[in-house]
C-alpha cells in the first residue's frame, strides 16, 4: 500500500476505500443489468450455478481477508510490546544504575537520558516517516563503554554491576527489535490479492438475477462498506509506526517525565 496514504487523515482513506467499492460495485451492476440477456443468467439454471460459484468467492476470499487482518493485528501489538519492553528496561537500567559510585552514576544516568531524549525527537520522528533510526546506535556503545569501564570493588557493588547488565542487554535487544520493526509489512503480493479479491467479490454479486434492482443495489453497497472497512483495518495495523494509528513514544515520554526529567528547583 502507498506510504502516502499514512500522511492523510485515517477518515479521508476510510472514505477513499467506501467510496471506491461501492462505486465500482453500483457501476459494475450497472453495467451487468444492460448485458443480463446476453449472459444467460435466467436461462438452464444459470442463476443457481452463479450462486453456488459466487458463495464460494466470498467464502475463499473471507478467509483469505480474516486470516490476514488477524496477522497484521498480531504482528501491530507485537511491535506495540516490544516498545514497551524496551520503555521497561530503561526504566530499570536507570534505577539499577543510582547503585554506582560516583563519577560511574552520572556518566551511566546521563548517557540514558540522552538515549531516550534520542529516541523521541530523533528517532520517533523519523520511524514516523517510515526512515529506520540510525543515531541511536552510538549512545548505545556509549552506555556500554561505561558500564565495561567500572570495575565492581565490593561484592555489593558485584551484584549491581550483574543486574544492570542484565538491563542494559535486555534494552538493546528491545531497540533491535523495535528498529527491525519498521520493515513490517505486508508484501505487494498480499496487497494485491486483497484488493483484487474485493472487486472480483463484488463484481460476482452483480451477477445475481435479482427483481428489484434498487435493493439489489443497496445490498451491493453495503458488502462493499464492510469489505472496504475490513481493508482500511488492515491498512491500519499494516504499518506500526505510521498514520494517526501508528504507535507513539507515549510510553518513553512517561519513563522520562516520571524517572529522569530533572526537578525545577
Amino acid at each position: 500500500m502507498p506510504g502516502i496514504l499514512y500522511q492523510w487523515p485515517l477518515w479521508v482513506v476510510l472514505s477513499l476505500f467506501i467510496v471506491t467499492l461501492v462505486g465500482f460495485s453500483e457501476l459494475a451492476l450497472a453495467l451487468v443489468q444492460r448485458r443480463r440477456s446476453r449472459m444467460g443468467t435466467q436461462e438452464d439454471h444459470a442463476g443457481e450455478f452463479v450462486a453456488v460459484m459466487v458463495h464460494s468467492m466470498f467464502v475463499f476470499y473471507g478467509l483469505i481477508a480474516a486470516l490476514i487482518a488477524v496477522n497484521v493485528y498480531e504482528t501491530y501489538s507485537d511491535v506495540y510490546r516490544t516498545v514497551s519492553r524496551e520503555a521497561a528496561a530503561i526504566s530499570a537500567l536507570y534505577r539499577d544504575s543510582a547503585g554506582y559510585p560516583e563519577p560511574t552514576r552520572s556518566k551511566v544516568q546521563s548517557s540514558i537520558r540522552d538515549y531516550i531524549q534520542q529516541i523521541i525527537h530523533e528517532a520517533w520522528p523519523q520511524q514516523q516517516r517510515g526512515q529506520i533510526p540510525t543515531g541511536g546506535v552510538a549512545l548505545v556503545t556509549r552506555i556500554e563503554e561505561h558500564l565495561f569501564a567500572f570495575e565492581p570493588a565490593t561484592e555489593g557493588q558485584k551484584i549491581i554491576h550483574t543486574e544492570t547488565l542484565r538491563s542494559f542487554n535486555e534494552m538493546a535487544v528491545a531497540r533491535r527489535l523495535r528498529v527491525d520493526a519498521n520493515r513490517e509489512h505486508l508484501p505487494g503480493m498480499m496487497w494485491a490479492v486483497l484488493i483484487f479479491g474485493a472487486f472480483l467479490c463484488l463484481f460476482g454479486g452483480c451477477l445475481f438475477h435479482v427483481r428489484n434492482q434498487g435493493f439489489q443495489a443497496f445490498l451491493l453497497g453495503l458488502l462493499g462498506v464492510l469489505i472496504a472497512v475490513v481493508l482500511f483495518m488492515t491498512f491500519v495495523w499494516d504499518r506500526p509506526y505510521l498514520g494517526e494509528a501508528g504507535i507513539d513514544a507515549g510510553t518513553y515520554e512517561l519513563v522520562y517525565e516520571q524517572l529522569m526529567r530533572p526537578e525545577i528547583p
